[in-house]
């Protein structure tokens, strides 16, 4: 089990099922990956919940003239094969529309921020 893709791919069927909004367990990499999709408008809000001593982030799905914020998610790193990428060697995803995340040293960021940063990293997820 991937708790990064699962993470990814409930969120692209819950898009195409038309749901308001998804409960994932809380974990920091899914947070902060939850965190990225919504600043780049992929999703509307991000919030985090605790009940009965238990976390869990609410992802509230975005929706853009009732067609899905998210069209497609391609993962990269894999637990039986992990993709490790220079700055150098980042390349825009859908030409600029869509969005890379990688997990560097300074934390998980977007493939523009890193390569801004001019740091590397484990390469995870492309969306679009």
């Amino acid at each position: 089990m991937y708790p990064i893709g699962d993470f990814l791919t409930k969120l692209k069927n819950a898009q195409d099922a038309k749901k308001e909004s998804v409960i994932f367990s809380y974990s920091n990499k899914i947070f902060n990956i939850a965190k990225i999709l919504e600043k780049n408008n992929f999703v509307a809000q991000v919030s985090l919940k605790e009940k009965n001593n238990n976390r869990y982030i609410k992802v509230k799905l975005q929706y853009i003239e009732g067609f899905p914020a998210i069209n497609g998610v391609k993962l990269i790193s894999k637990p039986g094969r992990r993709l490790y990428i220079g700055y150098k060697d980042i390349k825009p995803i859908k030409q600029r529309y869509g969005l890379g995340i990688i997990s560097t040293p300074l934390g998980i960021l977007n493939v523009e921020e890193a390569k801004k940063l001019k740091v590397g990293g484990e390469y995870i997820a492309q969306i679009w």
